[in-house]
């Protein structure tokens, strides 16, 4: 599904966004959270291994669909029947089963519209007053009437002799019929047009719930936010429409020489060998060579799939091309729009941005699995199902490229990888806005790219106002939705692509998670497993941080000395953690000279340490030092990021070798060598091991893990050593 995020866009934001966080402070680092074991809390199963990939013994019920459908134009009202062949090869028998009526979502009683505020929402009905929700006619069960039940969205049918386990096959019949809403909660619905009535229909059957190895039966009802969670199985669909529309829908159009005329075949066959766009209705053509009849049956088939969907439309202009696949396979990029939305500015470039899109993921991440992908104008803002997708009819150029290439690129998340979008929303939304950006930057040379600034998004994105990433869409104010399950979860990807692992490692464990968990269920752990395996880094600090808590980063350049106060002998940097959330460190230095030079710090140095202290060697001096030069990181505090040379101690040049020698004391029974060493001056008492010290001007070092000090005299015959508020002389010898 689409969610504009506006506010993202404007100046507003920006100005926002570049502000530190000051009335909701952060708690301070501590590393032994950040770090600490026993993120997962589950050992490997049978059904699903440590290394994140399938077990052993993993198992998967499945559902597969014969649905025969009508539309009464007249009525708005589909009437028809699903056969469904439900298989379960789960190890549990069991007694019901349970489906989802998502229809009812817009029944005036249900929990969706219930939970709808006052000031509006972008789901349900909008306000529409119509009789909405399933009428269910008949519930049959291998032939025989059944007793069910229907609770809100969902359905459970009553097995008299229960479905044995690892194989027992349940037959359901259901007769229903239901009034289309004019938008439905912005997924489906009725838009008027010159030319005729477009319906977009989804969630128009009932489907099966899915029963897994994590939840048992997975019962949430549908309220409207939180989209879907289905079985696979293959699905045949015969659509009975008025004579003179034109039906689209999810995978192969098995009797296309019974609804197109020979001339629109012809014009069909040349669209599937062709890079280019061929129209095959144009608008010269809607209303002209009216069929005979009052109806027409249209029949559809796709395979391993999860969900079917359609559109039907007198008003349609319908134009193709061919997808080109890896290993030579071919499929069909379809766009289907009314006049109001054609040209070059628009929808006539539709067809070219499906298959630019598609192509681009297949050869990525995962060969696209379906004969056909169409683009359907109607009222929806975007909203995805398999092989097909509803973008709306007045977006163009960018807009249009964007809604197109983001709803396309869900065939991959959840449609390929069918993930719970009920309970965990990122796992589609914002794996597929990652996608989505890189699928941007190769189109057409970056049309429609713009590179944007992540570090300005810091303070905006973990803003203690949002819930956690994890938390499901129905459980996060509406207006978080943008932000938790597309925009956040999205960002958190490319950070781990371009900050943490690189995009090579990156790039294989992806890809490696979607060919395990392809047309199965995975669950966030198997996710974050399957990550750090393939990729062979630990990453319990990042998902703790990022998607499990509302962890800020924060990092700083706290402090930079010459050492011995003389550039030539190089600087002493000190970079400080402040933020709950660690990240990998990266600072430019920038010498007077104009010369530069970049230096990263991996994560492990905020493993135990909530600042760290380096030798930059260099002979130059400082114009500034800089941390996350290339904007990847979205620090909330941008102002501690930069160090200049303005605001530089002054501090005298001294020759390490003045400061060298034994001392003793008449007050304690040890002494004190020092020792220069790579430029810094290291004590060592008596049977001890030595230790390095800092000089902080006026003759005076410290060693501020042990909170000592040692101030020289002027003629460094004697040492005034504190340590903890209590002074202790010692002379050279």
């Amino acid at each position: 599904m689409n969610l504009k995020i506006p506010i993202l866009g404007s100046a507003f934001a920006v100005l926002c966004f570049s502000q530190p966080v000051s009335a909701q402070e952060a708690p301070k680092y501590d590393y032994v959270e950040a770090f600490k074991p026993f993120f997962y809390t589950q050992a490997g199963t049978p059904t699903r291994s440590a290394s994140g990939q399938p077990g052993y013994a993993y198992w998967q019920n499945s559902a597969s669909y014969n649905l025969n459908v009508s539309l009464n134009e007249a009525k708005d009202e589909i009437t028809g029947t699903a056969e469904i062949t439900y298989t379960n090869n789960s190890t549990d028998k069991l007694g019901f089963l349970w489906l989802q009526l998502d229809q009812n979502l817009f029944a005036k009683d249900s929990r969706g519209n219930a939970v709808v505020p006052m000031s509006g929402s972008r789901n349900g009905p909008h306000g529409e007053e119509f009789d909405g929700g399933y009428k269910i006619k008949s519930v049959k069960l291998d032939g025989k009437e059944v007793k069910y039940t229907v609770t809100d969205t969902r359905m459970q049918i009553d097995l008299p002799a229960g479905l044995k386990a690892q194989g027992g096959v349940a037959k359901i019949k259901i007769e229903y019929s239901f009034l289309s809403p004019k938008y439905g909660s912005d997924r489906m619905g009725i838009e008027g047009t010159k030319n005729g009535k477009i319906y977009t229909m989804a969630q128009w059957y009932p489907r099966m719930c899915v029963y897994d190895d994590v939840l048992g039966w997975n019962t949430m009802p549908y309220l409207g936010a939180s989209e879907f969670y289905l079985e696979y199985g293959d699905i045949t669909a015969n659509i009975t429409v008025p004579a003179n529309h034109y039906v689209v829908a999810s995978g192969e159009l098995l009797n296309p020489k019974e609804v197109y005329s020979k001339e629109e075949n012809s014009r069909w066959e040349q669209a599937k060998n062709s890079d280019r766009t061929v129209m095959i209705r144009p608008e010269s053509e809607i209303g002209k060579n009216q069929p005979t009849g009052s109806t027409k049956t249209w029949k559809f088939k796709i395979t391993q799939a999860r969900d079917f969907a359609w559109a039907s439309s007198p008003a349609f202009i319908l134009d193709a091309a061919k997808i080109n696949l890896p290993e030579g396979r071919k499929s069909m990029a379809i766009s289907a729009y009314p006049a109001e939305s054609a040209g070059q500015e628009a929808w006539g470039r539709s067809t070219e941005y499906t298959k630019a899109a598609i192509e681009h993921y297949s050869a990525k991440w995962y060969p696209y699995t379906y004969p056909a992908a169409t683009n359907v104008a109607g009222n929806e803002g975007g909203m995805e199902y398999p092989g097909i997708v509803f973008c709306h009819m007045n977006s163009k150029g960018s807009e249009l490229w964007g809604v197109t290439d983001h709803e396309f690129g869900h065939n991959w998340f959840p449609m390929i990888v069918g993930s719970n979008e009920r309970l965990f929303a990122w796992m589609d939304e914002g794996f597929n806005t990652f996608i989505n950006e890189l699928s941007t930057q190769a189109f057409n040379k970056g049309e429609y790219y713009e590179k944007k600034n992540i570090a300005q998004t810091g303070a905006f994105l973990m803003n203690d106002n949002f819930e956690p990433i994890m938390v499901g869409p129905d459980n996060m104010k509406e207006n978080s939705i943008g932000i938790l399950a597309y925009y956040k979860p999205g960002l958190g990807l490319e950070i781990l692509r371009e900050s943490i692992l690189g995009p090579e490692k990156f790039d294989k464990a992806f890809r490696t998670y979607i060919d395990r968990w392809a047309f199965k269920h995975p669950t966030p752990w198997d996710f974050f497993h399957t990550m750090e395996n393939v990729s062979g880094e630990e990453l319990n600090w990042f998902w703790r941080g990022w998607f499990i808590n509302k962890w800020k980063i924060d990092q700083g350049v706290k402090d930079v000395k010459y050492i011995n106060g003389d550039f030539k002998n190089g600087a002493q940097i000190t970079v400080e953690n402040i933020g709950q959330l660690p990240m990998p460190t990266t600072l430019q230095v920038k010498f007077r000279d104009g010369t530069e030079k970049i230096v990263e710090l991996p994560i492990e140095v905020w493993k135990r340490n909530k600042e760290w202290t380096f030798k930059l060697d260099s002979s130059k001096e400082i114009e500034q030092v800089k941390l996350d030069p290339n904007s990847q990181v979205p620090d909330v505090n941008s102002q501690n990021n930069l160090w200049t040379s303005a605001q530089a101690k002054p501090m005298e040049k001294i020759n390490i070798k003045d400061f060298t020698g034994v001392y003793g004391s008449k007050e304690l029974p040890l002494k004190i060598t020092f020792t220069e060493k790579d430029s810094k001056l290291y004590a060592q008492a008596t049977g001890q091991q030595a230790f390095p010290l800092e000089y902080t001007g006026s003759n005076t070092f410290t060693f501020e893990m042990a909170q000592i000090s040692m101030t020289f005299s002027q003629d460094k015959k004697i040492i005034t050593f504190n340590q903890g508020g209590k002074e202790f002389k010692f002379t050279k010898e």
